[in-house]
């Protein structure tokens, strides 16, 4: 049988319309990258404390977010700041760490009082070990104070209620 043109037309106009279309992989590669980049900037929500394989963080089931301040970090045998080794620890009855106290009060004269609260309190974490004799941070804290810091906060791990201590 012979076919008319229109319908020759017709059968050519399904057999395009019939196949598979294939996928446009430059824009879809453009939206997993600007996915990616979103992701990447979004994802740092606390601060990030410096961490060192010989301190194990105490756990807390604080849901208050640290604020950015100087951070303090005690191992079983020195006092770090900015990963620079401020001072040993010793078992001697001296109440404050005079390499401490030294190395904070240089901080604090560096840094410029805010303009809107020229009297802010200024404010340190310590980061010690959960098994830290308490003499040592007794000690730490002391030092703290008496180099002009107010505040004094402890870096723990948060964990979750239900969850069970180590």
């Amino acid at each position: 049988m012979k076919m008319s043109k229109r319908a020759k037309r017709m059968q050519r106009h399904h057999q395009r319309n019939s196949r598979v279309p294939g996928l446009n992989l430059v824009s879809l590669m453009d939206i997993f990258t600007i996915l990616v980049f979103f992701l990447l900037v979004n994802s740092s929500d606390g601060q990030v404390l410096p961490t060192s394989k010989n301190v194990k963080l105490p756990e807390s089931l604080a849901e208050v977010p640290p604020r950015y301040n100087l951070v303090v970090t005690i191992s079983n045998n020195n006092v770090i700041i900015d990963g620079k080794s401020i001072a040993s620890i010793s078992d001697d009855s001296n109440n404050i760490i005079e390499g401490l106290t030294a190395q904070l009060q240089s901080h604090l004269q560096k840094l410029t009082p805010d303009q809107h609260n020229p009297s802010a309190v200024q404010e340190v974490t310590i980061m010690g070990d959960r098994n830290l004799p308490y003499r040592t941070l007794k000690q730490v804290m002391t030092s703290c104070t008496a180099a002009g810091f107010e505040r004094i906060s402890f870096a723990v791990l948060q964990k979750s209620p239900g969850s069970q201590s180590q």
